[in-house]
């Protein structure tokens, strides 16, 4: 028996989520509906700006574990925190929530504890400038033998490959998992991730055993303006593929069975977490052993659940709403 169900390795990022407009963006310099990485100064001057600050711990793949969390399976999280304030903030949240937190907030070294300045515009994009902090320094040492190892799922986030050590992290914990008998997935994250790091993505693809992304970032890791292409050559070099397409059908592939699941178009409140969301829903079917249809019915509802409210995260309980539409 695995000690965990599904295990996350990502940046610890705490959210701040401000509403704005967009004359404030225009204001500020930030291009709207997008995620930019920031340096510490403007990440500090972006958060004095910050009117009505609301406190998150975030980071893409800690928010899928978060609701996978909620949802009642066995989870945790690894990644990297300063022993600041807004570390320890970080630190406990995860635990409150259900998602053990296996690293101890490091102290000593100047960089602290990573923060994304979000902004919510009326329509619901938001804008998100994130400062990496100690999050991106995350290493191989980091990985505790005892939790990848001990996972029935891995899920692991794109944005790590940005640093080598990040890279060596994320190799060491999919070894860990597989090694153990356990399936390693990755999610692209955002397709300028995917322009930076696309061979090791395509790599990558053909080495692990699922993999989600949306239709830009697909198109993106097979330099193709023609999803389809993009999807069947994916599918031709992996175990599972998955694909979200802002408000069209989700298409999942796996071996010979391709499934479409529709979706029921909402107007956001805020989009943060969408993403996310839909990778914990499907991510428990999966791990709960739903078909391709059901678990990517489960996204789809997690997904529109938390584009419901403001937040990255889950408010309602997302397990009643798989109840409701006959899905458990």
């Amino acid at each position: 028996m695995k000690n965990y169900q599904v295990v996350g390795i990502g940046n610890a990022v705490v959210d701040v989520i401000s509403q704005s407009d967009d004359s404030f963006l225009d204001l500020m310099g930030i291009q709207k509906g997008i995620m930019q990485l920031v340096e510490r100064e403007r990440g500090e001057m972006l958060y004095a700006a910050m009117t009505n600050r609301k406190q998150a711990p975030g980071g893409s793949v800690a928010n899928t574990l978060a609701g996978l969390g909620g949802l009642g399976l066995t989870t945790a999280f690894i990644g990297r925190v300063q022993d600041d304030a807004l570390g320890q903030f970080y630190a406990q949240q995860m635990r409150a929530g259900g998602t053990d937190f296996p690293n101890a907030p490091v102290s000593g070294g100047d960089l602290p504890t990573s923060r994304s300045m979000i902004f919510v515009s009326p329509d619901g994009e938001r804008s998100m400038n994130t400062y990496l902090g100690v999050s991106s320094e995350v290493g191989p040492d980091d990985v505790p033998a005892d939790v990848a190892g001990q996972a029935s799922i891995l899920f692991l986030e794109g944005y790590l490959y940005d640093k080598p050590q990040g890279k060596e992290a994320f190799e060491t914990a999919a070894r860990l998992c597989r090694e153990g008998g356990g399936k390693a997935g990755i999610a692209l994250s955002d397709p300028f991730c995917v322009d930076r790091h696309r061979d090791d993505f395509r790599r990558l693809t053909q080495n692990l055993d699922y993999v989600i992304g949306n239709e830009h970032e697909w198109k993106s890791l097979y330099q193709t303006d023609d999803l389809g292409f993009a999807l069947e050559t994916a599918a031709s070099e992996s175990g599972l593929i998955v694909c979200t397409r802002s408000g069209h059908g989700v298409v999942l592939v796996q071996g010979d069975e391709q499934v479409v699941v529709p979706v029921t178009e909402i107007v956001p409140v805020d989009a943060t977490g969408a993403g996310d969301q839909f990778a914990a829903g499907f991510l428990y079917g999966m791990a709960t052993g739903q078909s391709l249809e059901v678990s990517g019915k489960m996204g789809c509802i997690a997904a529109a659940e938390v584009i419901s409210h403001y937040g990255a995260r889950p408010e309602q309980n997302v397990k009643t709403l798989f109840q409701e539409a006959g899905l458990l």
